[in-house]
């Protein structure tokens, strides 16, 4: 094999700090793949102690990635700390921050990260692989389209949030200040500004993308399927929500498992230690571990657009729906979907499902109400919030004493939830793609990095761990474990 000759340089597009051990055996094909993360697990522990109050703040700055969905779910988990109804107008102002999210992180996502290798190809060299390469092979315009959604959502995020970044509005009982009437026509305008760019970006994906013989090849192939149970979120209606609702599984065939209240997820969830990575693999209680395996007798399940699409009866706005019914009748009508790489084009949808509620909050008149907090009258010790994450579903659960103060936290982020299902992906990848005599070029190498990177994983919210950089290294070892060839990315 002429694998010493290899290199690739950039290895991902990620947040956190992961590694890809990948085992070869006599004759040279994939015996085994793991994909490591040797970050330490912490950030629960130091929350203890900590008044409760403090936890919307405090959890945002696990990651800069998505500190609005660790702020929301903090303080949905608050109010049932505190026992305390939030007034409708703060509901409102909460979901409009979120939907306002939902699309720049996507956008991020697809343009940034994900996109550069589909759009320009994952054959292409390392340094045309990433948001310069996108922009030369679409087009300037839409570079300057990419810059201005994420600029016009992150200035709404500042608005309603008070900070660009780290939101600080969030408070146990409601939202720290109102809406005015100049503010609501300013996200109007920029809902419908969203709503344009969502349509525009599932236009590209379909021209670029859907169209391309060898990513149809790709997203169609056994490569990158799973079939695994689907985790989501739902409102009574059974659509897509990503702000509220029940949390829904259905299973590899899309019947419903379970349907439930976050405060009631562990009787439904329960994690599994390995001993190589500081990541949990969180598995379906009532179905047991069985290890990393597919199908309806194994526990693993997955939390992504994808399976949120899966999920999900239907979607709640019109445009959405439209290509909600899209996305399926290209796959023959077939639902659940489990072919993994369609999760870029599900992420698009989302992005449309996000931009379509965030204009119809923003046009409701009881946006700009000035009753926007409950005061909280006591502590009931135990709070549950979740929300749908950009990479999956997100529970934050808090226990406190009588004074407010934390006992106990525990947090599941989406990229903990898809754990196993990604290391699946990485391993099946691997064995698919590495054999025998067969040179490890580029082009391969980067198709088993998309494998996991389609999850769009934030492993700092996994581990709960700083700086928050990507450092990764894929090894290769022989079958007497000597690492023959060592691929890495520094930050």
């Amino acid at each position: 094999m002429s694998m010493k000759r290899v290199t690739i340089n950039p290895v991902t597009r990620l947040e956190g700090h992961g590694k890809i051990d990948i085992f070869l055996d006599e004759d040279g094909n994939v015996a085994n793949a793991y994909f490591q993360v040797p970050e330490l697990r912490g950030f629960e522990q130091f929350c203890r102690g900590r008044q409760a109050e403090d936890m919307p703040q405090i959890t945002s700055r696990i990651c800069g990635v998505c500190p609005e969905a660790h702020h929301m779910a903090s303080v949905k988990a608050l109010d049932q700390l505190f026992a305390v109804e939030p007034p409708p107008a703060a509901k409102k102002i909460r979901e409009l921050l979120y939907m306002a999210f939902f699309v720049t992180d996507h956008t991020t996502h697809f343009y940034a990260l994900g996109g550069p290798d589909f759009i320009v190809g994952p054959d292409a060299p390392p340094a045309e692989r990433n948001i310069l390469g996108v922009v030369r092979k679409v087009g300037l315009d839409i570079g300057k389209a990419v810059i201005e959604c994420r600029a016009r959502n992150h200035h709404v995020i500042q608005m309603l949030g008070g900070r660009g970044i780290h939101p600080t509005a969030g408070l146990p009982g409601g939202w720290s200040k109102s809406v005015s009437e100049p503010e609501r026509i300013e996200i109007e305008e920029a809902a419908r500004k969203n709503i344009d760019f969502a349509l525009f970006s599932l236009q590209v994906f379909e021209k670029i993308v859907w169209q391309n013989p060898v990513y149809r090849e790709m997203a169609e192939s056994d490569v990158y399927c799973h079939r695994t149970y689907s985790m989501g979120t739902v409102d009574e209606q059974g659509r897509l929500n990503l702000y509220d609702g029940q949390i829904r599984i259905v299973d590899p065939e899309g019947l419903e498992f379970a349907l439930y209240p976050a405060s009631e997820y562990l009787d439904h969830v329960a994690e599994h230690v390995e001993p190589w990575t500081y990541l949990k693999f969180p598995f379906l209680k009532k179905i047991g571990w069985k290890g990393f395996q597919d199908g309806a007798t194994s526990g693993v399940y997955a939390t992504t657009p994808l399976t949120r699409l899966n999920v999900a009866s239907s979607l709640a706005t019109p445009l959405a729906q439209e290509q909600f019914e899209k996305f399926y009748a290209a796959f023959g009508g077939r639902k659940p979907v489990h072919q993994r790489l369609a999760t870029h084009w599900a992420r698009l949808i989302e992005m449309l499902s996000a931009a379509e509620p965030m204009l119809e909050l923003a046009t409701d008149p009881e946006i700009t109400s000035p009753d926007v907090r409950a005061i909280p009258q006591r502590v009931s010790g135990t709070g549950v919030g979740s929300v749908e994450a950009p990479r999956g579903t997100l529970i934050h659960h808090y226990e406190a004493d009588g004074k407010g103060l934390l006992q106990r936290v525990n947090l599941i982020v989406g990229t903990t939830n898809n754990h196993a299902a990604i290391a699946m992906s990485i391993r099946k990848a691997a064995e698919r793609l590495i054999h025998a005599g067969k040179v490890v070029e580029e082009g391969m190498l980067n198709r088993i990095e998309m494998a996991f990177r389609l999850y769009d994983p934030c492993l700092s919210c996994a581990t709960h761990s700083l700086p928050g950089s990507m450092r990764l290294e894929v090894r290769i070892r022989s079958h007497a474990g000597e690492i023959i060839r060592t691929l890495r990315r520094e930050g």
